[in-house]
């Protein structure tokens, strides 16, 4: 016999895991489901903006990647070269800190709370298609287990939560609503004892570079330059040139600290928005819409979308009806995706950075209020 769940979560990532235990939380009968094994890295710009910062502390999960070890972040520095802006994280809808955990971290902490609350975790399955009803309707899915053995599951909501790449979304056909022109190709690295008094954020005309503390004592320091400018060659050897540029040596922090002894490459991707869900199915985090990584924003968009659908799911009886949760969506996503895109393609100068950082900023306030007025859930 097939197991029967209401709800099956193919991926087990942040946005996932944290739509699987909402619904589990509700009640629903959810599976989630990763190819991967647990507590894994991932690439990752780490930042979690005031929204992911609310939402995690709302449905009791914040504590755990504090007690992790993961520093609160009280102030953010914008460097233009021939000057600095340095805003201090005011306490807003309770959020006094900023924080940004590694994944190892922060993708645990969910599935944990996922299993707590419920839900049945497998890791180790490989999603290999979807199953349909004669009308056409998504009822489950296909797979195999690290064994090679056949493993099939039917619900009545199947969610892609599985990347960029989403095989969920091809084996539907949803459709590409808006694809962006600008990508950034970003180098970065995880620094030891460095210097770095919350998050710290560079632009040069042509490049970007951040500095993200985060677990262990490290801190993640990026660079960022059109994905059609990074050369071949010598990797290290171009992070290091690229990082002087954009940070013009970080007045010195950077020879003062050992560099890390290995680099993680995202090569560079337009940004999109497909279709937010269909008949049996529906899309979160970036398999739903993608922003381009110089937004910081993928992490808060990805708890977002599964507070946005677990809260919609909570509304309708047959899963059928899941327009708000497009809605909910694309109120954000229309709000900084041409801002973000603009950004992500370096044709500013200083004083244009500016005004889209500004665009943006407000942008992120007018998430907050959305998460923030849509309700607290069960268990949270």
């Amino acid at each position: 016999m097939e197991p029967t769940y209401d709800v099956i979560v193919v991926g087990a990532r942040v946005s996932g895991a944290a739509t699987a235990m909402l619904l589990a939380r509700q009640g629903q009968r959810v599976l989630l489901l990763d190819r991967d094994r647990y507590g894994t890295d991932t690439l990752s710009t780490h930042a979690l903006m005031r929204g992911a910062v609310f939402l995690l502390s709302r449905w009791g999960v914040l504590d755990r990647v504090i007690e992790a070890g993961t520093p609160p972040v009280r102030q953010t520095r914008f460097d233009y070269g021939t000057d600095s802006v340095t805003v201090a994280i005011k306490p807003t809808h309770g959020v006094e800190a900023l924080y940004a955990p590694r994944r190892t971290v922060l993708d645990r902490v969910l599935v944990d709370a996922a299993e707590a609350a419920g839900a049945d975790v497998r890791y180790g399955v490989n999603v290999n298609g979807l199953l349909s009803d004669k009308s056409g309707r998504v009822v489950g899915i296909h797979g195999r287990d690290r064994a090679g053995v056949p493993f099939t599951a039917r619900a009545r909501l199947t969610v892609g939560a599985d990347g960029i790449r989403s095989l969920v979304a091809r084996e539907v056909g949803a459709a590409t609503l808006r694809v962006g022109a600008g990508s950034s190709a970003i180098i970065y690295g995880y620094w030891p004892q460095l210097c770095a008094d919350g998050y710290e954020w560079f632009y040069r005309p042509g490049h970007s570079a951040g500095m993200i503390p985060t677990n262990g004592g490290e801190v993640c320091v990026f660079v960022g330059v059109p994905a059609d400018r990074l050369t071949r060659g010598d990797l290290r050897a171009t992070y290091h040139r690229l990082l002087s540029v954009a940070t013009d040596g970080a007045g010195g922090r950077l020879t003062q600290t050992r560099p890390p002894s290995r680099l993680h490459t995202w090569i560079g991707r337009a940004g999109f928005v497909r279709q937010a869900h269909g008949a049996g199915w529906a899309l979160v985090g970036d398999a739903g819409s993608f922003l381009d990584p110089l937004s910081t924003h993928g992490i808060t968009d990805a708890l977002r979308d599964a507070e946005t659908l677990a809260q919609c799911v909570t509304r309708t009886s047959t899963f059928d009806d899941l327009d708000e949760f497009a809605t909910a969506r694309d109120q954000v996503i229309n709000a900084t995706f041409d801002v973000v895109d603009r950004i992500a393609g370096y044709g500013w100068d200083v004083v244009e950075v500016q005004r889209h950082l500004l665009e943006l900023s407000a942008a992120m306030s007018t998430e907050l209020e959305l998460v923030a007025n849509v309700g607290p859930h069960v268990g949270g």
